[in-house]
Order: C-alpha cells, then structure tokens, then sequence
C-alpha cells in the first residue's frame, strides 16, 4: 500500500505572526548617547581647542610684533627703531604661520584618531602606514624637512633680519625677506639671491646690535707724528660733533699711532663702535675729515 509523501509544513510568514512590535525608543536614546555624541563631542572638543589655540597663538604673535623697543626714551616717550621693529615683525609673522599650521595638524591628528576609534576602526594598522609613509616622506624630502628645520632655528636664535647686511659666504647682501625654506639676499649689484636655509653653513652679521667702525691713515714716513695725531683727533671731534652721525657713537672713539710702520709710512688708526648699520656712514665721514685736516696741517697723506 502507497502512501502519500508527506509535504512540509510551511514556516508561518511575518505577516501571519502579526505586526513587528514597535522599536523600543530606549535602545534609539542609547545608541544616539553612545556613538554618535562621543564622536560630535569630539568634533566640538577638538574645533574649539584649535580655536583657541589659534587665537592664543594670534594674539601673542601681535604682541610680539607691536612690542615696544626700551633701547631708547625720550621724554618719557619710547621711540620704535624701525630696523628692529620690522626684524620683530617679520620672525613673529613666520613663527605665528608655523604655529598656527602645527596646532592644526596636531589637534586635527588627534581628532581623527578619536573618531575613528569611537567607530571601532582598529588603528593598529593605520599607524603602522603613517609610520612607513613618514619614513618614507622623510628619505625622499630630506633636503625640504632640513630647510624647514634650518630655518625654524634660525628665527628662533634671531640670527639675521630684513634689512640686515649679511655675509653668508657664498653671498653678500641685504637680507630682503626670511622664510623657512629660503632666503633672499639682494646683494651690492642688484642680484637678488635665493639660498636655502638648509645649504647656509655660516653667517656673519655685519648690522646686529653694534659694530666698530675702522679707519687706517698712513702718512709719509718723515711726518711729524704728534702733528698728524693732532689732526686726526681734530677730524674725529668733528665727526663725532656732527648731529646724525655724532649718535652713533656708542663709545668714545681711539686713536692709535704706530699700529704699522713700514717704508711707504706709519700708520694711525681710528676705531670707534658704533650703533649697527651705521658703521660705514661713520668710516666713510672719518676719512673725508682726516684727508681734509691733514690736506689743513700739510701733512703728506699716503693713503686712508
């Protein structure tokens, strides 16, 4: 005897259990005060974290650049030295730009990190890709990562500034602009150099807080020595009783007689320091004065 193949029994549909029951709102209040509002309080924590950093930054960067120079006071006044006030400027507008991009990179870094951990984005791997992508980066970019360095030392130890007469070396010139890659230089013949911070092995700065400005006088073997000093010193009280020039001096001016004798003549030196930058304006008014003394006293002038 046959039997019938037994069907199987259809599994109820959900429409056949009835309607879904309706979401609980707790579990959406959970999930919505777990995830979602860590990552917006991280968003909002991180935004005005670099907002106030970046108004810190802003606000000390301009104060540093309006800072008032004490080096001179007259009448109770205090007067701004122009040179120094624009060197101010230009090392707090760089370093206030480098802070600004540092705080960004830093909290935006950080921010990100957060978040994607609140997402539960395993960043062990991520790390390790930033950490051979900045390898990487660093081999390849070698000469940029050292002109940035160089420079951010460089502005921090104040070495050189615009307007300043600076010897590097390979260049000489007046510093026209300073950045963190480079640095243009105009030089004596209107050139306009550009050096990369990284490549400056030296610097010599011939306009920083002082310099002495030197003067040699030879005159003929057969002169009247205390007659040639004479007139020197003469030359020199002008010179220093000038009313722009006679501010430079920043001491009382030397002279020296004898500092070379040889058969062409002997030499007198003067040598005072002055204020920076005005050194060649001082050398330059002495040596008129000197010749023109000694042309007066009929002294024979060998050279000045």
């Amino acid at each position: 005897m046959l039997h019938a193949a037994s069907t199987p029994t259809p599994s109820p549909s959900p429409t056949d259990l009835g309607p879904l029951p309706p979401p609980d709102p707790s579990q959406w209040w959970d999930w919505f005060v777990g995830v979602p509002l860590r990552i917006a309080i991280t968003i909002l924590v991180s935004v005005l974290v670099l907002v106030l950093l970046r108004w810190l930054i802003h606000r000390t960067i301009d104060r540093i650049a309006r800072g008032y120079q004490s080096e001179s006071v007259t009448g109770g006044l205090l007067k701004v030295d122009p040179v120094v006030a624009e060197r101010r400027a230009q090392r707090a507008r760089t370093l206030g730009t480098v802070l600004r991009s540092t705080a960004s990179i830093v909290v935006g870094t950080i921010a990100v990190l957060l978040v994607l951990g609140d997402l539960g984005v395993d960043l062990a791997p991520f790390i390790a890709s930033a950490g051979v992508v900045g390898v990487a980066l660093g081999f390849g970019a070698q000469s940029l990562v050292k002109d940035f360095l160089s420079g951010t030392f460089m502005l921090l130890e104040d070495q050189y500034g615009v307007g300043d007469t600076v010897d590097f070396g390979v260049v000489r010139g007046t510093v026209e602009e300073v950045a963190l890659r480079v640095t243009k230089v105009r030089d004596s013949a209107g050139t306009l150099w550009y050096l990369r911070n990284g490549d400056i092995a030296r610097v010599g700065n011939q306009t920083q807080e002082w310099a002495n400005a030197v003067v040699p006088v030879v005159v003929a073997p057969d002169t009247d020595l205390e007659a040639a000093r004479a007139a020197v010193q003469r030359a020199v009280d002008a010179v220093q009783g000038d009313p722009v020039l006679g501010g430079a001096f920043l001491e009382p001016p030397t002279l020296r007689v004898g500092d070379a004798i040889t058969a062409d003549g002997v030499e007198l030196s003067v040598s005072v320091r002055t204020r920076a930058a005005m050194q060649w304006d001082v050398q330059r008014a002495l040596r008129l004065a000197a010749r023109d003394e000694l042309h007066d006293a009929e002294v024979t002038l060998v050279s000045a």
